[in-house]
C-alpha cells in the first residue's frame, strides 16, 4: 500500500540510538519516500542514522538537540526548515529515564529530568513546529506515550501518561487548522531506556507478553508511518497502544 509519503519532510527526535525506536521510524519513513531531519542529544549516533537514510536515496540532516532546551529546539526547527523549506511530519520520539531505581530512592532531580525529557520535551518541539504547520494548513504530529507502567521508572511512566492527555487536548485545538495529532504507545523493548536492566527483569517482561517477546522498532515504525500519512485522515487525538499484555 502506498502511504503517499513521497517527498514529505519528517522531523524525528530521538533518532540517534542505534537500538532505539527513533532510528527504526526514521528509516521506515525514508523507505516510504520522506526526507528526514534526524535529531538527538547524541550527535554521533544521529550521523550514523543519517548515513543509513542517505544510503536509501533520501536526503537527511543530523541535528544535535536537548529537547528540554527551548532555544536548542527552536534552532533545530529553524535549521530543518532552512534545509528542506518545510516540515510536514513531527515524530516526537525522544525519551529517556534518569536511572532505573525504585520510586522511594528517586530524587527531585530525577523527577525533573524524566518529566523534562518525556513531557516538556514533546511540548517544546510541538510548540516550535506548530506555527509553521498551521501557516501551511498541513501537518502530522505523532507523540510517543508508553504502553504500560514499568517498575523502577515510575516518573517516566507518569510523564508518558501526561503525553496522552496532552495529545488529546492539542489535537482538538489544531485539527481545524489542518494539523492532525495522535500518539503511539510502544511496548517495552530492549532500547536504551532499559539498557543494562537485569536480565531477569527483561525475561520476566517477555514471559508476560502473549507473544513471549519484547517490542521491536519494526513493530512501532509501521504504525507511526500510517499516523504520519494522509491515509490517517479521520483519527484525531488517539493513542495507539502496542501491547501484548
Amino acid at each position: 500500500m502506498d502511504l503517499g509519503l513521497k517527498d514529505k519532510v519528517a522531523l524525528v527526535t530521538g533518532a540517534g540510538s542505534q537500538i532505539g525506536y527513533g532510528r527504526g521510524i526514521a528509516l521506515t519513513l525514508a523507505r516510504e519516500g520522506c526526507d528526514i531531519i534526524a535529531a538527538d542529544i547524541n550527535l554521533e549516533g544521529t550521523k550514523k542514522t543519517v548515513a543509513d537514510i542517505e544510503s536509501l536515496g533520501r536526503k537527511a540532516l543530523a541535528v544535535k538537540v536537548d529537547v528540554r532546551n527551548r532555544a536548542e529546539v527552536d534552532d533545530m526547527v529553524r535549521k530543518g526548515i532552512e534545509e528542506f523549506s518545510k516540515i510536514d511530519i513531527l515524530v516526537n520520539n525522544a525519551g529517556s529515564s534518569s536511572r532505573l531505581r525504585p520510586f522511594l530512592e528517586m530524587t527531585q532531580e530525577d523527577w525533573d529530568y524524566d518529566i523534562g525529557v518525556n513531557l516538556y520535551g514533546q511540548m517544546n518541539v510541538a510548540q516550535a513546529v506548530l506555527p509553521h504547520m498551521i501557516s501551511r494548513h498541513y501537518g502530522r504530529i505523532i507523540n510517543t506515550s508508553g504502553g504500560q507502567g514499568i517498575p523502577n521508572i515510575s516518573i517516566y511512566g507518569a510523564a508518558k501518561a501526561g503525553v496522552v492527555m496532552f495529545t488529546q487536548a492539542l489535537a482538538r485545538e489544531v485539527a481545524s487548522k489542518g494539523v492532525i495529532v495522535n500518539a503511539v504507545g510502544p511496548g517495552l523493548g530492549e532500547t536504551g531506556l532499559v539498557h543494562g536492566a537485569p536480565r531477569e527483569f527483561l525475561e520476566g517482561e517477555r514471559q508476560r507478553s502473549q507473544l513471549k517477546r519484547l517490542c521491536k522498532p519494526d513493530d512501532v515504525a509501521p504504525v507511526v508511518a500510517f499516523l504520519a500519512s494522509d491515509l490517517c485522515s479521520y483519527m484525531v487525538g488517539q493513542c495507539v497502544n502496542l501491547s501484548t499484555y
